[in-house]
């Protein structure tokens, strides 16, 4: 079964709850992925934007 997040309301919803519209995340594996999406997307687009920086000082990550 896959996880969704829903945006407006917060809430985790199944594929049997899923709201229709660009409102919801996913699909995760689990609940408990679903219910931190927002921090995990925090987190990866923290990473990138620390790669773009990176790059456009000229430096390389090996």
């Amino acid at each position: 079964m896959a996880y969704w997040f829903n945006v407006d309301t917060r809430q985790v919803e199944t594929d049997d709850s899923k709201s229709q519209g660009d409102h919801v995340m996913g699909p995760y594996d689990s609940h408990e992925a679903a219910a931190s999406a927002l921090e995990t997307a925090k987190a990866k687009t923290d990473q990138w934007d620390a790669q773009d920086r990176a790059w456009e000082e000229g430096a390389t990550e090996d």
